[in-house]
Order: C-alpha cells, then sequence, then structure tokens
C-alpha cells in the first residue's frame, strides 16, 4: 500500500501576484476574501487538510535603508489580519482546516485562548494556530517596546505563554454544558475551574468564559527550525512546517523531532511534519521545465528578491554587501537559524551566486503533474514524512494547477484520503 500523504497550503494575506500574464486582477483581488474562498473550495475538492496563514505586524524598512524596495514590490506590505478572514472561509466550506499566525510574542494568552477557542466553534472544529514568536524589532516597536527579547528568551517566554493557554483550554471540562432542563442547570459549576497561573512571564486567574470548543484544544502549528524551536514543536505541536534544504536534512528534521516528541512523552505519530515545496508544473515535463528556466533566467531579479528575503529574516541589510565575496556571517538577534543555514548552505558560492537562483522550498520539483506527483512519493517515502505544504501565491493558475492537476494526479497514486473521514481538523490529521 502506497504511503498516504497530508496536503496543506502555505500563504499570507497580502498581495499575491499583481503584474504578470496570468495575475488577473490580483493588485485587488488579494484585499477581499472571494479569491481565498475559491482557492479554499478548490482544496477542500482536492481533499487538503488545511491552510496555513502566514503573518507579520511590521512594513520592513531595512533593505537598502528605507521601505521603498518592499512597498514598491509589495513582496511583505501592505498585508491582513488573518484572523477576520477566518470566519468567511469556513462558513465556504465543511471539512477544510484553517490555521492562521498567532504571535506568541503580543498576543495576550487568555486573549489568544478565548479567540481560538470561538473560531473553533465557529469553523466546527476545524481551527488551528500557527505560532511563532515574532522575529523582528520593528514589531516590537510597534507595540511600544525598543526591541525583541533575546531569541532563546523569547522560546521560553513562547513555553509558558503556550502552557498557559493550553491550561486555559482545560478549565472547562469536556462535559461542563450539561443542559438539565428540568433541574434548570445549564454548566455545571464543578466542571468549571479557576486556574490561578502563576509562572515567570505571565498571571492569569481564569477561568476562560468560553464553552468548550469542538477539538477542545485547536490545533498547534509550529515551525520551529533551532533547537529551541524544534523543542518548542515537540511539546506544543500537532503540526510542523518543515523548510530544511534537500533529502538528508529533511530526513534529520524528521527523526530528531520524533527523538524529541518521545522526549516529551509524545507518540512521533502524533505530530505531522509537512514539508514546503513550491512546484513548477506543465502540461508535459518540457512546458514545466522552460516556465523553470525562465525563472532561473531572471538572474537580476533572484538577487534583488533574494537580498530582500535575507534582509527580512535577519534584520540586516544584505544590500550593502559585496555580491562576488563569500556569504557574509552576520550576528542577528532575529531568525538566527535560518541565516545560518542559509549561510552554510551558500559555503564555496559568492553572495551572488547564492542569490540568483529562486528559492523552491525543501526540494525543487519541476514536471507535468504525473512526474511531480512521483517525485514527492519518493520524496515522502526517503525522509519519512508526513506530506507537504504548497507554498505558491494564491491565485487561480496556480491554485487550480495544483488542486486540478497535481492533486488528481498524487490520487492517482493512491496517495490522498479518498474522502474526509472526521469532522474536525484534528482528526484528519491523526487518520494517518
Amino acid at each position: 500500500m502506497p504511503r498516504k500523504m497530508h496536503l496543506g497550503w502555505f500563504f499570507g494575506f497580502q498581495v499575491q501576484s499583481w503584474n504578470q500574464v496570468w495575475s488577473g486582477d490580483g493588485d485587488t483581488d488579494w484585499m477581499t476574501p472571494e479569491i481565498y474562498v475559491e482557492a479554499a473550495q478548490a482544496m477542500e475538492r482536492a481533499r487538503f487538510d488545511c491552510m496555513v496563514i502566514e503573518d507579520a505586524l511590521f512594513v520592513p524598512d531595512v533593505f537598502r535603508g528605507s521601505a521603498d524596495w518592499t512597498l514598491e514590490h509589495a513582496l511583505y506590505a501592505p498585508k491582513h489580519d488573518p484572523m477576520p478572514y477566518v470566519p468567511v472561509i469556513a462558513a465556504a466550506t465543511r471539512h477544510l482546516g484553517v490555521i492562521p499566525t498567532v504571535t506568541t510574542t503580543f498576543y495576550p494568552p487568555y486573549l489568544a485562548a478565548r479567540l481560538l477557542s470561538t473560531l473553533d466553534h465557529v469553523t466546527r472544529g476545524r481551527v488551528g494556530a500557527n505560532l511563532v514568536m515574532s522575529h523582528n524589532d520593528r514589531t516590537a516597536q510597534n507595540f511600544g517596546y525598543d526591541a525583541q527579547r533575546e531569541h532563546g528568551q523569547r522560546y521560553e517566554v513562547g513555553h509558558e505563554w503556550a502552557e498557559l493557554v493550553g491550561r486555559l483550554w482545560e478549565t472547562w471540562e469536556p462535559d461542563a454544558i450539561v443542559k438539565d432542563a428540568e433541574a434548570g442547570v445549564y454548566a455545571d459549576p464543578a466542571k468549571v475551574h479557576r486556574l490561578d497561573y502563576e509562572g515567570t512571564w505571565y498571571r492569569s486567574r481564569g477561568p476562560l468564559n468560553v464553552a468548550p470548543s469542538p477539538q477542545g484544544r485547536p490545533v498547534i502549528c509550529q515551525a520551529g527550525a533551532s533547537p529551541a524551536g524544534r523543542d518548542f514543536a515537540a511539546r506544543f505541536a500537532d503540526l510542523v512546517i518543515c523548510n530544511a534544504q534537500g533529502i538528508d536534512s529533511m530526513r534529520e528534521y524528521r527523526e530528531d523531532i520524533s527523538r524529541r516528541l518521545v522526549g516529551h512523552g509524545r507518540d512521533p505519530g502524533d505530530c505531522k511534519v509537512l514539508y514546503l515545496v513550491s512546484p513548477v508544473l506543465g502540461e508535459t515535463d518540457a512546458e514545466a521545465s522552460g516556465r523553470w528556466q525562465r525563472m532561473l533566467d531572471d538572474v537580476e531579479g533572484n538577487i534583488e528578491r533574494n537580498l530582500a528575503i535575507l534582509t527580512y529574516y535577519s534584520g540586516v541589510d544584505f544590500g550593502q554587501f559585496d555580491l562576488d565575496a563569500p556569504m557574509p556571517v552576520v550576528r542577528t538577534n532575529a531568525s538566527k537559524t535560518t541565516i545560518e543555514h542559509n549561510r552554510v548552505k551558500s559555503e564555496g558560492a559568492t553572495l551572488r551566486e547564492f542569490c540568483s537562483r529562486p528559492e523552491r522550498g525543501c526540494v525543487d520539483l519541476v514536471g507535468s503533474p504525473d512526474a511531480v506527483a512521483a517525485q514527492m512519493e519518493e520524496i515522502n517515502g526517503a525522509v519519512g514524512g508526513d506530506g507537504f505544504l504548497i507554498a505558491l501565491p494564491i491565485n487561480r493558475r496556480t491554485v487550480y494547477e495544483v488542486t486540478d492537476g497535481l492533486a488528481p494526479a498524487l490520487a492517482r497514486r493512491g496517495l490522498l484520503r479518498e474522502a474526509y473521514a472526521y469532522p474536525t481538523l484534528r482528526e484528519n490529521l491523526l487518520e494517518f
């Protein structure tokens, strides 16, 4: 029997595609929910597990000394808050999970616990939270602080935040609402508990004032790459996003997460690892290769974009460095592991050489739907993974190429579920 895989889509509520041949009305489509609703319905038809919605809370202004490049190219700004879109997408679907990003640094735990539990009711058990620790100093300044906490301390605080949120969800026992009309008792007071949580960073009296939600605990998603991030994921997450480069690194990541899960008293099967990929598809392998070659040929565009991305993750202006020198070693309190990983990956190459190639996730996937499906089957088996997160812009061309081209090719190989077996996101993730 082939090993079934889970599928999701990773994107942000920002400009998806606005000045390309197939962009349509992408300059304004991204602002309103219709295009995301259409995409969600297509993903559900293809039997995806979820969409994971990235977020950030600042306008990047470090690259080349200003926000000009960011705003001119609409790479990271403008960007909308994902939360109001969640109920709209959920109302138009029946099975697809919706996982917005929540920052543990700037969402108070009680607010987050209440909001996510409410959304779990609204979606009938299909919501999750992609937990991030907000790496950029500009975000901290937007909330009245001078700078972010030190990287390791952000994770210490994040551990306590996640523990408190989980404890708040437990302040109502699952059967606390009894609805005993004869006795005139709606909720059993003996099954609703004060928390009186006293931690290093947070305090909360409790109980939560939201009824127990369908999942009890909304699905927790995390993209930890550093040792601290991996440990956080192994302790709290139900779904982990991996962007390790190459088969060996992907396998090492899965094995490491599994060891850490066991260390926290959990079964490795309780947490799914999905790998980020950005497939390049065509009707034929030749057509896909032509599209890929055109992307490779845009050397100057790739360099500028990758320098801006490195700047975004490091908080250090990569536009200042000599392109013909090796990748610089930078000190950062932002995404340390991402920057160090890219430095190691670039060993032996100049900054220009490293940045001249478009980023395509963990591995390159190029070809017809059947060819890419075969690659995905082989890779998933080789790394011991649970499936893939598609990281492509949300426009009608890319969505339907995947949901109506690639997904059917995967289904023909027996790699996707034939139907949703359960009503909640967590149950569907744990199905296989």
